[in-house]
């Protein structure tokens, strides 16, 4: 009887491991400073947009102060933050015999390396996806207000975040020629879908896995 009283009490060990990282992945952003840039520059561009008339009535200066807006956004995401907060970079170059090739680089899995976590990836590709989609709500309202004069910088915007966000759905899917079923398998997995953790790679230069299309 005494025997089994202390198999009854023994204490048994929990691993809480797997439960601390995946909790880890969901709640820790790894990179607040590239995350504040990936909104900043394209919300600030909206909102100076939206908001030049109260503050200026200078039509030069509001669309040069947008489109500096816009430019910086094109350049952060495609070299900084994309590499950073989903570990995906691409860019497009010219060949000697003047073909274009699209670059995809995506960080290859690795045992050792921590994955970026759901909150980064969360807001990288909500931010990428929705405001060239607000722009193009601006595009329209231009239209029909007879604004045309700001329909020079709302096709700049569009333009800027849409080549992002071609390149990157691209990138993430590994170059896919379709990009109509490419979209549609991406925007089914991203917005419909809960994202995984193992989906998102740490990134940077080593082990990265190249693609050319």
């Amino acid at each position: 009887m005494k025997q089994a009283l202390v198999d009854d009490t023994e204490d048994v060990s929990l691993d809480f491991g797997n439960e601390e990282e995946l909790a880890f992945r969901k709640a820790k952003i790894r990179h607040p400073l590239a995350t504040f840039f990936h909104l900043f520059f394209r919300v600030s561009a909206i909102v100076t947009y939206v908001c030049c008339d109260w503050f200026s009535r200078s039509f030069v200066g509001c669309f040069v102060t947008v489109l500096l807006l816009l430019s910086f956004d094109f350049w952060s995401v495609k070299n900084v933050t994309g590499r950073l907060m989903v570990g995906l970079r691409w860019w497009n170059q010219i060949d000697e015999d003047g073909k274009s090739h699209w670059i995809f680089e995506a960080r290859k899995a690795s045992l050792n390396q921590i994955a970026a976590t759901e909150a980064e990836a969360r807001i990288f590709w909500l931010g990428l996806i929705i405001c060239p989609l607000i722009w193009i709500v601006f595009f329209f309202s231009t239209l029909f207000s007879l604004k045309l004069k700001w329909l020079a910088l709302v096709i700049a915007g569009i333009s800027l975040q849409a080549a992002n966000l071609y390149g990157y759905i691209l990138c993430k899917m590994g170059g896919g020629s379709d990009i109509s079923k490419v979209a549609a398998s991406f925007l089914s997995q991203t917005v419909f879908q809960t994202a995984r953790p193992g989906d998102f790679q740490k990134p940077g230069l080593e082990g990265l896995e190249i693609h050319k299309h």
